[in-house]
């Protein structure tokens, strides 16, 4: 190239020189493999706090979640007894009833722990939805329902003939 012909040093558009010993600022930033110290683009779930302070045993810190998976433990303990009659609808329904406890446990207290797994928002409807599904399916199972709803079994009937 030859001095003043675009791409060469010195020309516009071309690239700078500069003094010897010096860097450009482009090439002075360097890139650790290491992940930061400090996170700053990726945040902890609202309510995602402890639930009790950090001085307290672990157990105490995460309640609300071991309440949910206590209740649906003892759940599934009913079914898998098999105990009563109806051991598979009562158990299946603690199973629903525990979703639906760590909805209204995400709704009303302000920190939650490892409970939050995403905005409060989104946790209360996931948990109710499906909380509420589990229980309404445990009321239809067969044989003989606790509770009957017209429409569905119409629903049911056309798409399984």
């Amino acid at each position: 190239m030859t001095p003043g012909s675009p791409g060469s040093p010195g020309a516009p558009g071309g690239p700078r020189e500069l003094p010897r010993g010096r860097v450009s600022k482009l090439r002075r930033v360097r890139r650790s493999r290491r992940p930061p110290t400090l996170t700053t683009d990726t945040a902890r779930p609202e309510g995602g706090g402890r639930a009790a302070g950090g001085d307290a045993p672990a157990p105490a810190r995460q309640w609300p979640l071991l309440l949910v998976l206590g209740t649906a433990a003892l759940g599934l303990l009913v079914v898998g007894t098999d105990s009563f009659a109806q051991s598979f609808r009562v158990g299946t329904m603690l199973v629903g009833a525990a979703l639906l406890l760590g909805a209204v446990l995400r709704r009303v207290l302000p920190s939650v722990g490892m409970l939050a797994v995403r905005s409060r928002f989104t946790d209360m409807i996931t948990y109710g939805v499906m909380g509420s599904l589990i229980v309404l399916l445990a009321l239809m199972v067969q044989p003989r329902p606790w509770l009957r709803i017209p429409f569905l079994e119409d629903i049911l009937h056309l798409t399984v003939t």
